[in-house]
């Protein structure tokens, strides 16, 4: 809808042309319809996993992550609203992106946790004397992808230059070859970490490659384009599909370090070790 400036089509909310009925769709209509009408869809769907997750499943934070997402695709959907109400500010806008992600990504931490392989297999637990460690890098990945979210949300929705983008990825892409490869090459045997390290590295790459096709297509070839062109609109849509990708794997990266190998302090591994094994 965003890559095709399809934004204010329809302009009010939660009616479509002061009714609810479906409207022709034609033109910049058919996108900002279809993605109200598949919203109100996610949201049905979300209130029936909050109340599954509070009636079957006993994990009290079960329960809560349940809640989240119901609270967070809310949040959401009040978000997309203002951003029509208010005539697209750069800040709704791009607060609508994020809390979207962010939906995204408690919604594949559901998944996760209520995956046969999560609730049947114990982890096996070694811990990372390294320095900084995995669980560490992993955390900062997050950070970085959700700066990187924001500055690129800002440029799409016009709040700021492409350049903040662009040079934070150049960061974003060492941080998460770092992370990766270290995951790789010190616990490539655990399949917990060897997964989602893969992914996260093959997502990376791609993303670079998108987002360069992005920026030659939006910025250096169409900056003037009267209206978006098929090239622009299936770049930058692939740069933020695989972006959310990127961001939901470094979260279940995350996840699985604090599970299978936690940061211990070096001082307590050591003293652990010295002591003697009784006869």
């Amino acid at each position: 809808m965003t890559s095709n400036d399809a934004g204010l089509s329809i302009p009010d909310w939660p009616t479509s042309f002061h009714t609810f009925k479906i409207p022709s769709l034609t033109g910049g209509i058919r996108y900002e319809w279809s993605h109200r009408a598949i919203a109100g869809s996610i949201i049905c769907l979300t209130v029936s996993i909050a109340i599954w997750t509070w009636i079957a499943d006993r994990r009290r934070w079960m329960k809560w992550l349940g809640v989240a997402a119901l609270s967070t695709i809310l949040a959401q959907a009040v978000l997309g609203g203002l951003t029509v109400l208010l005539l697209q500010p750069p800040w709704v806008s791009s607060a609508h992106a994020a809390v979207g992600q962010t939906f995204f990504c408690i919604a594949v931490c559901i998944a996760m946790f209520t995956g046969r392989r999560w609730v049947e297999e114990e982890p096996r637990v070694e811990y990372d004397l390294r320095r900084p460690s995995l669980l560490m890098l992993s955390g900062l990945s997050i950070f970085m992808l959700y700066v990187q979210l924001i500055l690129g949300a800002m440029f799409r929705h016009h709040g700021m230059s492409w350049w903040p983008h662009v040079l934070n990825a150049a960061l974003v892409s060492v941080i998460l070859a770092w992370t990766s490869i270290r995951a790789l090459s010190q616990y490539s045997k655990l399949v917990a970490i060897r997964r989602p390290a893969t992914t996260m590295l093959s997502l990376l790459i791609a993303q670079l490659c998108l987002g360069f096709t992005a920026f030659i297509t939006r910025v250096a070839w169409g900056g003037e384009a009267v209206q978006p062109e098929l090239p622009m609109v299936v770049s930058t849509v692939a740069h933020v599909a695989v972006g959310a990708l990127l961001l939901a794997t470094s979260i279940v990266l995350f996840i699985q370090v604090k599970r299978n190998v936690p940061a211990a302090a070096r001082e307590s591994v050591v003293e652990g070790a010295r002591k003697p094994v009784a006869a």
